[in-house]
């Protein structure tokens, strides 16, 4: 896999008019309307193809990003195949596009909303659907525990052909990854892909992401510019070393920030959750940054503890 190849796109910005990205309001210019994100959508999954792009992924708590992308993918004429589309199950968009809510997404990842949320991806992308994972999955959920939902997904895989996968989050993403990879079924690991946040901030499951790696699974990386914090607009005075140092390379700060995960030996997939054309151009162009320098980037900086990131990551406002 080329290296450009190796950059997906996420939807988790595009399929809703709020998202935790700093800055995501000024991206977005007010025009919020369904039919105006949909364009939008389109306009960077187009360019995204165009530059080599070939995974995708969304979720159902994305708001219309399944409904988008199914769209997209008609209108561009691609069979089954072309494209690598992953979604997700375990979140339910509940601001309805309203924008003044306090709550925007709900968990659940019950069976009776496993199988639910199935039928409704289906729906929408199921011929070209290759990945369905759980999203964020945690050991509070005790999702990894259900043995009604692990036996599900893994009738998923055998009568779908669907891989299996899930996403993890919060301080704790190594122990909920390690548990997964003791999940068995049918005789075989359960899972065959996961999606882990890491950052140049946030490397709490690197470790537990090489182990996946090894066991054979396809890692996916998800906000690897820390929700917008290592795209030049993070305002807090938090990491100051860090933004002078990705501010003075000769790579913009996104694009020197995803290059240190490409570089990573365990990372197959990093997600860029682009929700401008600029923006996708310049996280695209972290394919093009020496490895010797995303190598360098990565072994002189201080990530944070993980609790500190994550307590700090709950303050950040949707916009």
């Amino acid at each position: 896999m080329t290296r450009p190849a190796r950059i997906g796109l996420g939807l988790a910005a595009l399929g809703r008019p709020q998202y935790m990205n700093l800055g995501h309001d000024a991206d977005l210019a007010g025009v919020t309307q369904v039919a105006a994100l949909e364009a939008r959508s389109h306009a960077v999954l187009d360019a995204a193809f165009d530059a080599g792009v070939r995974y995708f992924d969304a979720a159902r708590s994305y708001g219309r990003a399944e409904v988008f992308l199914k769209r997209w993918l008609d209108r561009r004429g691609l069979e089954p195949g072309a494209v690598t589309v992953a979604s997700k199950w375990g979140y339910t968009y509940t601001a309805n596009w309203q924008r003044d809510v306090e709550v925007h997404e709900e968990k659940d990842h019950s069976l009776a909303n496993l199988e639910r949320q199935w039928e409704l991806s289906r729906a929408q992308l199921w011929e070209y659907l290759d990945v369905y994972q759980i999203h964020s999955a945690t050991l509070e959920s005790g999702v990894l525990e259900d043995g009604e939902v692990l036996s599900a997904l893994a009738g998923l895989r055998r009568d779908r052909g669907l891989r299996i996968g899930l996403s993890v989050s919060g301080p704790r993403q190594a122990d909920v990854l390690r548990r997964a990879l003791e999940a068995r079924r049918d005789g075989q690991p359960l899972f065959q892909v996961v999606q882990a946040t890491l950052n140049l901030l946030e490397r709490s499951v690197a470790p537990a992401l090489a182990e996946a790696k090894e066991a054979g699974l396809t890692v996916v990386v998800k906000e690897g510019l820390s929700n917008g914090r290592l795209a030049g607009r993070d305002r807090s005075g938090r990491s100051p070393e860090l933004h002078k140092r990705l501010s003075e390379g000769e790579a913009s700060p996104d694009a020197a920030a995803l290059a240190a995960l490409l570089a990573r030996p365990y990372v197959d997939v990093v997600l860029s959750g682009a929700s401008t054309l600029e923006q996708l151009r310049s996280n695209l162009s972290a394919s093009a940054v020496p490895a010797e320098e995303a190598q360098a980037l990565w072994d002189q900086t201080e990530p944070e503890a993980p609790e500190d990131y994550w307590t700090f990551r709950k303050t950040l406002p949707w916009t």
